[in-house]
């Protein structure tokens, strides 16, 4: 099988206990994603890796077409019995290429529909028109699951006809492994949200820093912590610029790019994730199994991510002001903000443990094993 995905650091993150429990199950599996630093870090795990060419942003035809023409020259090659793609340009060409190259097996992973879909609806939008046609193309394998994250993204692509009933199947998440992500009593002293994100205006970013504005000065002492960097390469990035100003300006701490988010949520009180959209957001299902209140958007994904007014607070996407409210709520009223944590704790055991996504996945694999034909062509 081939896992095909845009950054090796997100196979790494977001799907490395699947590749390894389908090797176990006795998949040879292979891992196709553009060249990077973690690259390594995939061959260690005894992966077979191979390198395609993906553009960041998108706004060149020419390289666009040329990753459709490297995936299927790959499964040309290849020949994979399933090919598993993660992430939105994958599962685009990679859908369009494994039905050109025949691939008996296709499992599309659509964790969001990317930034084309929570842009704000102001009449035709070629741009939209053009991904739910690509969808339609990419999805019309006869032998293939297209698993989403919230039922919200199955309806946009069901109402638009990209996927059929029968085909689509709800799995939230990519897992937490609630060893590592465990609750531990809250540190003393003025309480801290944190965000943990790229750096992107449509996870909220520039929410988030209005809100601490916001709240300046509180009496609560409360603390405003920032994970995460610009991501240059993706339309959405803040700059550079901007994230030195906030630096700069300190209503909100820079904490950079951190691999110790386990640790990072278990010392401060509050999850902040004030996004547009999501599939099902990784970060507030860490914060869940680390026992953390939340405060999110009303958008799909996030309100998926938790039970409202149970694991944590929603408010309406794009408010500052209401995410502020929000947040200073749960900053003064510590009983409310921990049963909201000892509530996500138990939401994260009983539907977010790894182990019962990981399992999921190989049943879904099993399935279109069983049922795949000799070959897949893209018109029949």
């Amino acid at each position: 099988m081939l896992f095909l995905v845009n950054n090796p650091a997100f196979f790494l993150s977001h799907r490395l206990p699947i590749a390894q429990a389908a090797r176990d199950a006795g998949y040879e599996v292979h891992v196709a994603t553009m060249d990077g630093p973690s690259v390594p870090l995939i061959l260690e795990q005894g992966f077979i890796h191979h390198v395609v060419p993906m553009s960041r942003s998108g706004s060149k035809p020419l390289e666009e077409l040329g990753s459709l023409v490297a995936f299927w020259r790959l499964f040309r090659r290849l020949r994979p019995d399933l090919i598993h793609a993660v992430t939105i340009k994958p599962v685009l060409y990679g859908g369009i290429a494994a039905r050109l190259a025949g691939v008996p097996a296709y499992v599309a992973a659509v964790s969001g529909l990317g930034f084309i879909f929570t842009r704000r609806e102001g009449g035709f939008d070629p741009l939209r028109l053009a991904a739910t046609l690509l969808y339609k193309l990419a999805l019309g394998h006869r032998n293939s699951r297209v698993i989403f994250q919230n039922v919200s993204d199955r309806q946009e692509l069901r109402n638009a006809g990209a996927v059929q009933p029968g085909q689509a199947v709800i799995v939230r998440g990519s897992g937490v492994d609630l060893a590592v992500y465990a609750p531990k009593r809250e540190p003393e002293g003025a309480p801290i949200a944190i965000m943990a994100a790229r750096l992107l205006t449509d996870k909220g970013v520039r929410e988030f820093v209005e809100a601490a504005r916001i709240t300046a000065g509180h009496a609560s002492g409360l603390r405003w912590v920032l994970v995460g960097a610009p991501d240059l390469g993706n339309p959405a990035s803040i700059t550079e610029a901007e994230f030195q100003q906030w630096q700069e300006e300190g209503a909100v701490i820079c904490m950079g790019e951190r691999d110790d988010i386990a640790e990072l949520y278990q010392n401060a009180h509050i999850v902040v994730l004030p996004s547009y959209r999501e599939g099902l957001p990784r970060s507030l299902v860490e914060a869940a199994a680390c026992g953390r209140a939340v405060v999110t958007t009303d958008v799909p994904g996030c309100r998926d991510a938790i039970q409202p007014d149970v694991t944590g607070l929603l408010v309406p996407v794009r408010d500052a002001r209401a995410l502020a409210d929000a947040v200073v709520q749960l900053a003064v009223d510590a009983p409310r903000r921990q049963a909201m944590g000892a509530a996500g704790r138990k939401l994260a055991e009983d539907a977010f443990d790894i182990e019962r996504v990981v399992e999921a996945h190989l049943r879904i694999y099993a399935q279109l094993l069983d049922d795949a034909p000799h070959a897949e062509s893209i018109t029949g």
